[in-house]
């Protein structure tokens, strides 16, 4: 409470009291030991009333215990003073002396090999080969070099993000220019167009939602699934040559039968197997729109999590595409697994000779979505008419002129304020300086932001005007760093600097941009009220491009707009909005309808 973020010396004697205070936790540890035994010898002859106040206090004590422990581990940073060593222009200390040189590289390996750990301990349930220790140290290697440039705890982080929704606020409720209104008002040949898509897409979502299996079912049907999955899955399963691997009950096959409406005849190939780059697909005829439908299953596993976040850039070579561009590594891995189970295993040679008039398309959502998108790549010298339906893809994904190759058979659909449509790492960067930015300059102490902050998400209002160092400045200091920023950074990187001033030619940016792939469909929701929208909702859906997804945006709906449930709702109701118009102008235009 004393203080601010920025501003630690009211609160410098605080150290010495919790180190005090973590004396005291050895004896308190020793206390409830003997509490503990004492409550659970059954000759003590005491009053009912005094066991019972014993044994809550024992459980009491134990769960500070409990908690004091994981406290510890989270927030403690095993690197402790060693960051310092980070600053490149030190006084004092030349860094281009083997010396200097060496501790540097020492402490970096020190940071890679304490975040191998934690990852490694938070995948301690799943079974480690090569491929995850090889993942373990890329990403280990990804969150060292991003975090060590900060001095950032987790509440300084949420204050952050408190405190850049509610400026958002601000600007999103400033009145539009008139320029601004008219670039979105589309002609009537592009939005004739975008109902096509939308249609097509809301018939698609259902495959990509499909392919998460009973998970996705249960969620969206928590009352009646079960009884369904158990009353259904025994009765019509394709034969086990069709399945690969873990299928237990039936309970995922049985789950795609409902979602899709689809017989168990009409499935060419389902694969369940996951491990990292390896993700489960299945491979159906759609007789509908008479095509044949890849759907490529999103993130559900810590599997698939360490792929997600293998994000380092790699080359696609590709032939007859005239600029190879930068793809994510760890989806490219996943989308070449897929590829050579579709050729080499001939899954989509038999489907082909069952169906041989039928379209390739290939769908998938969040981690689904990029993987698809990549595959389509791959596969569109062989396959001329495919087309690729990609829903919620991640941000870093494709190079600008791989993004653009894909905008003749791929569309991306994004709902609202989706996160993982806006992630990739030169975003994750500007998110890193916009915090430290408005942290450092509130001149309000940490409780009171996170306080008022959670009001405001819970209840709404009007957004906080909370007095910061920034006001009154003038725009020419506005571009330089303030000492209080400077105090939250441990030292100026590459990909900071490039962030606030114009990149130099002969120095490239540490992140190269990745952007979505193909053309892009935002879904945004539209509400009679500012407070609660859960009753009465209205999407409106436009083309849009990859720049308007160049920044993160903060938003309770961030998260919930990403999950396949969502954007299948809001597909629906867009898409039966445009049938419910279609049916009024055929009314309206008819004349035996008078």
């Amino acid at each position: 409470m004393q203080g601010t973020i920025s501003n630690p010396g009211p609160r410098k004697s605080l150290p010495k009291i919790l180190y005090t205070r973590l004396l005291l936790y050895f004896p308190e540890f020793i206390w409830a030991v003997v509490g503990a035994v004492w409550v659970s010898d059954n000759s003590v002859q005491c009053e009912k009333t005094v066991v019972n106040g014993v044994i809550g206090t024992v459980i009491a004590s134990w769960i500070i215990i409990v908690f004091t422990i994981i406290g510890v581990v989270i927030v403690f940073d095993p690197l402790g003073g060693k960051k310092t060593f980070y600053l490149p222009e030190g006084v004092g200390r030349n860094l281009e002396s083997s010396h200097s040189g060496q501790l540097l590289y020492n402490v970096k390996s020190s940071a890679t090999r304490v975040w191998e750990k934690r990852i490694r301990l938070l995948c301690c349930c799943i079974v480690q080969d090569d491929d995850h220790r090889v993942a373990f140290t890329s990403i280990a290697e990804l969150f060292r070099s991003y975090f060590s440039d900060t001095d950032l705890v987790p509440s300084d982080i949420a204050a952050g993000l408190i405190l850049l929704h509610q400026e958002q606020d601000k600007m999103e409720s400033c009145p539009k220019e008139p320029e601004e209104v008219l670039c979105h008002s589309p002609s009537s040949l592009v939005t004739d167009d975008l109902d096509v898509e939308l249609e097509n897409a809301a018939h698609y979502m259902l495959f990509a939602a499909a392919a998460y299996g009973w998970p996705y079912y249960v969620y969206t049907n928590p009352y009646t699934a079960l009884c369904k999955l158990n009353g259904d899955c025994c009765r019509n399963r394709p034969t086990d040559s069709e399945i690969t691997g873990s299928d237990r009950h039936n309970f995922h096959f049985g789950s795609i039968l409902k979602i899709t409406g689809l017989q168990y005849r009409d499935f060419i190939h389902i694969s369940f197997h996951n491990k990292i780059y390896e993700i489960p697909f299945f491979v159906a005829l759609d007789h509908k729109k008479e095509a044949i439908v890849v759907a490529v299953r999103g993130t559900l596993s810590f599997e698939d999590i360490l792929t997600d976040l293998s994000a380092d850039c790699e080359d696609l070579t590709l032939e007859e595409v005239l600029e190879n561009g930068f793809v994510h590594k760890g989806i490219t891995q996943a989308a070449n697994y897929i590829y050579r189970k579709l050729l080499n295993d001939g899954i989509l040679n038999q489907a082909f000779t069952i169906a041989p008039e039928y379209r390739l398309v290939i769908v998938g959502h969040s981690l689904g979505g990029g993987t698809a998108s990549i595959l389509a790549i791959m596969l569109r010298n062989s396959f001329p008419t495919l087309r690729c339906f990609a829903f919620s893809p991640p941000g870093g994904l494709l190079s600008k002129s791989l993004a653009d190759y894909t905008k003749n058979f791929i569309i991306s659909v994004i709902v609202g304020k989706d996160l993982v449509a806006r992630l990739s790492m030169p975003n994750m960067e500007d998110l890193k300086r916009r915090i430290v930015r408005i942290v450092a300059n509130c001149n309000r102490p940490k409780y009171q932001i996170l306080l008022r902050g959670c009001w405001y998400e819970v209840f709404g209002g009007d957004p906080d005007d909370f007095p910061t160092e920034l006001d009154g400045r003038s725009q020419d200091a506005l571009r330089q760093p303030l000492l209080a920023e400077e105090s939250l950074m441990v030292h100026r990187s590459p990909s900071y600097n490039a962030l606030e001033e114009e990149p130099r030619l002969n120095s490239p940016p540490q992140y190269p941009h990745l952007y979505l792939p193909g053309k892009i469909i935002h879904v945004v929701e539209e509400c009679s009220s500012k407070r609660l929208c859960s009753s009465d909702i209205k999407y409106t859906a436009r083309w849009s491009n990859e720049t308007v997804f160049s920044s993160i945006l903060i938003s309770p709906k961030m998260i919930t707009d990403h999950m396949p449930d969502v954007v299948l709702k809001a597909l629906n109701s867009l898409s039966q909005e445009h049938g419910s118009c279609l049916s009024c102008q055929t009314r309206e235009y008819n004349p035996s309808a008078v």
